[in-house]
């Protein structure tokens, strides 16, 4: 467990840890299909309303992913993601286009995003 005892929510940076390295080992050994897709979903939900949560909230944007660009996750993985959540919620490219602008006041932190990684 985290060492942050005073943190209810410690578990979230054990877990998700676990997780990423379970999820890298089941498709490095081609057994995605025992994941279930119950299990999937949940996981996504989860990621992205605590992305959301912690943008809106924290009002600030930060990497999504782990790896400084696509040796975690690769450019079509993150397609076939964003395509199905889009789906998902009935969304196209307009609704799309509309809110993944560029925000510019962030544009000075992406050497400073890439270091951290």
């Amino acid at each position: 467990m985290s060492t942050a005892t005073n943190n209810p929510y410690a578990e979230i940076d054990d877990l998700a840890e676990r997780l990423l390295a379970i999820a890298t080992e089941a498709l490095g050994h081609g057994e995605s299909d025992l994941v279930s897709d119950r299990a999937v979903r949940r996981l996504m939900t989860a990621a992205v309303k605590l992305y959301a949560g912690k943008a809106l909230l924290e009002d600030r944007r930060f990497r999504a992913l782990e790896g400084r660009y696509d040796e975690v996750v690769t450019p079509t993985e993150a397609l076939i993601a964003t395509t199905e959540i889009l789906r998902a919620l009935r969304l196209g490219p307009v609704e799309f286009g509309l809110w993944s602008h560029r925000r510019p006041e962030e544009d000075h932190l992406r050497e400073t995003v890439d270091e951290e990684v």
